[in-house]
């Protein structure tokens, strides 16, 4: 089974690499060896500045923990694989959008019940960005492409708390009507066709 040791080789050939054709032919091998179309998840816990100004960054990093000990079972539940936490971030990938979705609705969910258990002060927001698509999938310990970064910038820079945002891709995917509202959003120079679930408002029905 090809490594993230083998990956690494492999990209440091492709940029020693002059002939054009000899550099297509490593971009193949890599995509071959560690492609893979996927629905990748990306959570955001919202508030992270305003929190660890006022309260410190022990408080925060409780918090994280928290979220992250919440969210593995979840995406385990819904058949996903949890690729990586960093810092207040978890990056996530299923086989389907559905499985993505559900897992996303689940987690906020989970927050919102626990956060009648805690203080206000201790209570876990957070903002998901979902998309589909062809990635490079390393040892389930890392994920690059396309869908990873637009489900960053969705998850990360765009979603409110309790929004989900999944691209026009990831929503085309979907066998499972759901009520969502469209949007465009132009960041970083990149234009990204989403469509917003307000998995708060679905929390409160």
């Amino acid at each position: 089974m090809p490594t993230f040791a083998d990956f690494q080789a492999l990209l440091l050939r492709y940029s020693q690499e002059i002939e054009p054709d000899a550099r297509a032919a490593l971009d193949a091998q890599l995509w071959r060896e560690y492609g893979a179309e996927r629905a990748v998840l990306v959570l955001d816990m919202s508030g992270f500045s305003r929190l660890t100004t006022r309260y410190g960054i022990v408080h925060y990093l409780s918090m994280v923990r928290r979220m992250q000990v919440t969210a593995e079972p979840i995406v385990d539940g819904f058949a996903g694989t949890l690729v990586k936490f960093e810092a207040d971030n978890c990056f996530a990938m299923f086989k389907t959008v559905d499985a993505a979705l559900r897992a996303a609705l689940e987690l906020n969910d989970a927050f919102e019940r626990a956060n009648f258990d805690t203080p206000d002060d201790l209570d876990i927001r957070i903002s998901t960005g979902i998309d589909y698509g062809p990635i490079l999938v390393i040892e389930n310990r890392d994920f690059f492409g396309d869908p990873v970064n637009r489900a960053c910038k969705l998850g990360e820079d765009l979603a409110s708390p309790g929004e989900i945002l999944l691209t026009r891709a990831a929503m085309d995917r979907l066998t499972t009507p759901i009520e969502s509202t469209p949007t465009q959003f132009t960041i970083s120079g990149i234009a990204i066709e989403a469509c917003c679930v307000d998995a708060s408002a679905r929390t409160k029905r």
